[in-house]
């Protein structure tokens, strides 16, 4: 943060002159009720606002407390549920209405008894304590219009000081809702999504005690100031420290990850946005909480996840500016932890999660988070399991109660019975000894009872994946997913920082072959570094403008991908495949591309790969009506069944009243794929499927069934389906699929369950 502090902007000033108002109605010696009707007056007054109203969440519904220009006989007799009209929603939602035409709005509620039919604007925030509405202050005007953003502004700044009056006058009822949330001591089982796959128990710890603040109005602009300079600069140390000292080896994506959590602690324009907070009249504490406020609610109306977890790094880095400014440093990593912990947080950043003691912490508990997040990619790597969008957490959950954590089940046990961690623990052993019995089958090969081998293969994203070779035994890497780079990255990865990456991955997985899939980005993987057309944004992203068509775009990008992943394979064969082919010319036009730059590179004397080898994903359904003219010039064609098969079904797999809706064993896919197995039957292309299918016994079964033999996979998947593949006679299983094809059941998934259980195949289950 820099010691030169801007001018004070127009919406600073605005709210300084309202909060110095304020200032001295909050030091008078005057009831509380008093003080609110003086408060609509001075808001009203200084904003030019014919109306200007306090609604309170009293005993569960927010009641008009105070109001200037409506009707005074509706005071303490308006009430909306949370939800209910547009104050109700404001409440619930926890976000900010500017509206010109109120009545225009689906939630609008009409209250005969306020007057307010007179009017016709509408700006509404809500205020928050302890991250909840408490309350909602709004304005009113009898003309249509679009309150000013420098309006909004100061309506925030003020929400956020009489947050503290009403508060201090004990005027809402959240601190008794939530103290008798915590007198439950009854068993409570909660649900989530899966982040990080495991189990872990033990006691619940929270990740930090809330700051709250007390004071909000500053008495000194400039020492607030200054008391920001130098918690910036305390911070920046803090995170240059950790990230100097974080155990994942020399390189690799959490460098990057942490850089960009780095980038954030220096970003000017953050401290820029505090300081001018400061101008209005907070207190330092209140300055970063009044950013951090507005954050959250940008969060909420940002649909894409990166986008998103950038803003969930920034909040982290909120959380512990405030606890620097006010001296309230303690988080539970710096106390330690000592017993085995499952840690709990609204969410978490990636330096955060580093500071605990990894023998420890056998488990995370967030009420957000989400697959894409820095901080899911770091515990992956310290092998923690995860479990996000857990709902009621704080009403929950007590320090120091028992937590019992099932990631893959989507399970959380608050305060077990004695019957629920007996079953846990059986689970547990049962899970161990699963474990270890498909780790003895690493060396041995995937090879079926009437002696056909399978080749497994494992997906990957990250250098650290390839460590998976080893401890699955699997043949190489069937997908590397090379966007995961970009993802990252705070920056378009360079020439340079790409080609150390292959190269890495490239002498880590040895004499086993990799087959890197160029840069799928764009449409639902956005970078936020790479300009975006904004007429050109999409409703459809997933089937929009990405993966190879963008790469074909921006010439540029590919180009510099090509050279660094033959300048990285060098002596070696590269195996490079291109996603999301359409048409035969999409996909000889990658090729030509890379095989002019081969060209480039000899010319400047370059060491080159000793030979290329070029595949294509078939996962748009219309590439099979031409995948007789791609075949010649094919070396391998990959099956990606995730995408394929959205496409086919018309579903959004993200969907979730869709997610579970399509199976991957309906006569639609499985004949889909039989057709593509005959197709590729006598060329020298290989057939393979990589995604989250093949992964799976039960389908990989129905896979090899139709005639696939080679499978890329999640690590993870390896074991129990090589457990299923050495339990299986593949040719009475060939013999039967066809009778399954022909004539599928309503339930085809129990059709290939019951053959599997008649000829006993291992499905792990």
């Amino acid at each position: 943060m820099t010691n030169a502090p801007p001018p004070p902007t127009s919406a600073a000033q605005s709210a300084r002159t309202i909060l110095t108002r304020l200032h001295e109605v909050m030091a008078a010696r005057t009831n509380a009720q008093s003080k609110l009707n003086q408060v609509v007056g001075i808001i009203g007054e200084c904003l030019d606002s014919e109306v200007c109203s306090i609604y309170l969440l009293r005993e569960g519904a927010l009641e008009l407390y105070a109001t200037r220009g409506l009707k005074q006989e509706a005071v303490h007799v308006t009430r909306l549920g949370l939800g209910e009209g547009l104050v109700g929603t404001i409440a619930e939602q926890i976000e900010t209405l500017n509206l010109d035409e109120a009545a225009a709005h689906p939630d609008f509620s009409y209250r005969p008894e306020t007057g307010e039919e007179l009017f016709h604007s509408f700006a509404g925030v809500p205020i928050i304590r302890r991250e909840r509405a408490v309350g909602v202050l709004c304005v009113q005007h009898a003309e249509p219009r679009r309150y000013e953003e420098i309006e909004i502004e100061t309506l925030q700044t003020v929400a956020m000081v009489l947050s503290e009056l009403i508060a201090n006058a004990d005027l809402v009822d959240t601190a008794a809702r939530i103290d008798a949330g915590e007198t439950d001591q009854s068993m409570q089982r909660l649900s989530g999504q899966k982040l990080v796959d495991g189990m872990g128990a033990g006691i619940a710890v929270f990740h930090q005690p809330r700051v709250h603040i007390e004071h909000t109005v500053a008495d000194d602009i400039e020492a607030e100031r200054h008391r920001v300079y130098a918690a910036f600069d305390k911070m920046r140390e803090q995170i240059d420290r950790m990230a100097s000292q974080a155990e994942f080896g020399v390189g690799g994506e959490h460098e990057e990850v942490l850089e960009t959590y780095k980038m954030f602690a220096y970003d000017e324009g953050w401290s820029r946005r505090i300081n001018e907070a400061i101008d209005s009249g907070l207190t330092a504490e209140a300055a970063i909480e009044r950013v951090q406020q507005r954050t959250r609610m940008r969060m909420r109306q940002i649909d894409d996840a990166l986008l998103r977890d950038r803003m969930h790094d920034l909040e982290d880095l909120s959380n512990r500016l405030i606890r620097i400014v006010s001296g309230q440093m303690g988080t539970a990593a710096q106390v330690g932890l000592r017993q085995d912990s499952i840690l709990v947080a609204r969410n978490l950043g990636p330096a955060e999660l580093l500071e605990y003691d990894r023998r420890r912490l056998k488990g995370v508990i967030l009420e957000e988070g989400s697959l894409t997040a820095h901080v899911i990619i770091v515990a992956r790597a310290m092998g923690v399991p995860v479990l996000g969008r857990v709902r009621d957490v704080r009403t929950s959950i007590r320090e120091g109660d028992m937590l019992l954590l099932d990631a893959a089940a989507g399970t959380l046990h608050v305060r077990p019975t004695q019957a629920v961690q007996d079953a846990f623990d059986a689970k547990l052993v049962i899970s161990q000894k699963r474990r270890a019995s498909l780790a003895s089958l690493r060396d041995l090969p995937a090879v079926t009872k009437d002696g056909v081998p399978i080749e497994l293969m494992i997906n990957a994203g990250l250098r650290e994946d390839v460590a998976a070779l080893d401890l699955t035994g699997a043949r190489g890497i069937g997908l590397f997913r090379t966007e995961f780079q970009f993802l990252v990255s705070a920056t378009l990865p360079q020439r340079e920082r790409q080609q150390r990456l292959y190269r890495d991955v490239l002498d880590a997985a040895g004499d086993r072959p990799v087959i890197f899939r160029t840069v799928d980005i764009g449409g639902d993987k956005a970078l936020p570094y790479m300009n975006v057309d904004e007429n050109a944004l999409e409703e459809n992203p997933a089937m929009g403008w990405r993966a190879l068509r963008l790469a074909l775009e921006r010439e540029g990008l590919l180009k510099v991908q090509a050279r660094a992943l033959m300048e990285a394979a060098a002596g070696r064969t590269l195996n490079v495949m291109f996603p999301m082919v359409s048409e035969p010319w999409e996909y000889e036009a990658a090729r030509q591309l890379f095989i002019n730059q081969r060209a480039w590179l000899k010319q400047h004397n370059k060491k080159l790969p000793s030979a290329i080898r070029y595949g294509a994903m078939l996962e748009v359904p219309g590439l099979i009506e031409t995948l007789d003219l791609m075949l010649p010039h094919l070396d391998f064609l990959s099956i990606g069944t995730n995408d394929l098969t959205q496409f086919l079904f018309a579903a959004d797999r993200a969907h979730p009243r869709l997610a579970e809706r399509y199976d991957w064993l309906s006569p639609t896919v499985m004949r889909y794929l039989a057709r593509v197995v005959k197709m590729v039957a006598g060329s020298k292309v290989t057939l393979g499927v990589c995604g989250e299918m093949g992964g799976r016994p039960l389908e990989a079964m129905a896979l090899l069934g139709i005639g696939i033999e080679r499978l890329s996979i999640t690590p993870a998947g390896v074991g129990p389906v090589k457990a299923m593949i050495r339990s299986l006679d593949l040719g009475a299983l060939r013999r039967d699929v066809p009778a399954i094809l022909a004539h599928p059941a309503a339930n085809p998934r129990g059709q290939y369950l019951d053959w599997a259980q008649k000829h006993q195949v291992d499905l792990g289950e």
